[in-house]
């Protein structure tokens, strides 16, 4: 079977795991009260430790080290740039909601993620079926965390649930444009290296920018300082140990 075929069936099975996040708030329908800022915790250890443990290592193989960290700041500078316009465009006086532009930025980056994850899924299946199918468990087990953090990212920012599900949904399908640009590129062009580097950029600046201080903005007392710091160590342990 074309291998290009298998791919795009595998990344689209793969972009039904986006409402895993969804299954899970329908199991726990307290969690939206209870324990969001813990799910944005995980999402916080989840985005740095898949750029600093997966994205940026992976980016060094395949191009070299400079060229990566060149890639990070101008992942880092488009998402500055792209949190600009978004602020602009929501707040146009000193009271509009500083996060209303939160799951806006987290859709962007986790877009250019799974366009990512296409093109490895693609790329593995190219050189054979069971390099694919083993790459393809690995990108499993990676996105099913991070898309539960990432629809809890989405209803911090004011979403409701069902809204923020069909977003999540309409961000993974962007591996099927990574699909399709491997079948019209071919082999020939390899740019996966540069766009590991952007993804990363925009995933610090991510974590670093909104999701961090919106834990600051939501601590009162030590206790739940210390429960915000296990989450994102948790986050970033998972991270770890899918290496």
């Amino acid at each position: 079977m074309n291998p290009i075929l298998i791919a795009a069936g595998v990344s689209l099975l793969m972009s039904l795991l986006s409402l895993t996040g969804l299954f899970f708030f329908k199991v726990r329908k307290n969690i939206l009260k209870r324990e969001l800022l813990t799910l944005v915790g995980l999402a916080t250890g989840a985005l740095l430790g898949d750029a600093f443990l997966h994205l940026i290592p992976e980016s060094m193989k395949i191009i070299e080290s400079e060229k990566t960290g060149l890639m990070i700041i101008i992942g880092i500078m488009i998402f500055f740039v792209l949190e600009k316009i978004l602020k602009w465009r929501h707040c146009h006086n000193v009271e509009c909601d500083q996060k209303s532009h939160l799951g806006e930025m987290s859709i962007a980056a986790d877009s250019i993620h799974n366009l990512i994850d296409g093109l490895i899924i693609t790329g593995s299946f190219g050189v054979s079926v069971p390099t694919g199918i083993a790459t393809s468990l690995a990108v499993m087990l990676h996105e099913i965390p991070q898309e539960i953090g990432d629809l809890a990212i989405l209803i911090h920012s004011g979403l409701s649930l069902k809204k923020a599900s069909l977003m999540n949904l309409s961000s993974a399908l962007f591996s099927l444009i990574g699909v399709a640009m491997v079948w019209i590129i071919g082999n020939k062009v390899n740019i996966n290296g540069e766009l590991m580097g952007l993804t990363a950029g925009g995933f610090i600046y991510l974590a670093a920018s909104d999701l961090i201080p919106e834990l600051h903005r939501h601590q009162s007392q030590i206790r739940e300082t210390i429960w915000q710091l296990i989450t994102v160590i948790f986050g970033i342990g998972i991270m770890y140990f899918l290496v």
